[in-house]
């Protein structure tokens, strides 16, 4: 990566969870310009129309995600990073799909959908 991030959230959606094997994730987000594998090739998969997942083929470790609704951003998990303590969440996305035994006590906006504005005509979440 280069530069700093633009954007950064908590993703309660269940899409996200079954493709990180957790109960939620973090999204670091970049312009694609700012992201580059310098080594390897990484796999992709598609479970929901128009959002394409990374990982290592060796590993099987999440790398990120890019998406059609959002074409000039690109999100990598935080579980990529060497020091994701560096990274503050601003915001929680998909919250009433959070599962209701963890708790949060942050003042961050809790929103029911992305966090960003996304092109309404690709596939979401919460039209499962």
């Amino acid at each position: 990566m280069r530069g700093e991030p633009f954007w950064i959230n908590y993703d309660h959606d269940d899409d996200c969870r079954q493709a990180i094997g957790g109960p939620l994730t973090i999204w670091v987000g970049y312009r694609p310009n700012q992201f580059k594998i310098t080594r390897g090739e990484p796999k992709t998969f598609s479970k929901t129309s128009g959002v394409t997942r990374s990982f290592c083929g060796r590993c099987g470790s999440s790398i990120g995600y890019c998406d059609e609704g959002i074409p000039d951003e690109y999100y990598v998990t935080i579980g990529f990073f060497d020091h994701p303590e560096r990274f503050q969440p601003h915001a929680h996305g998909y919250w009433k799909m959070r599962l209701p035994w963890i708790e949060f006590a942050d003042e961050l906006p809790r929103i029911d959908g992305y966090t960003r504005k996304r092109d309404p005509k690709i596939e979401n979440p919460n039209s499962r």
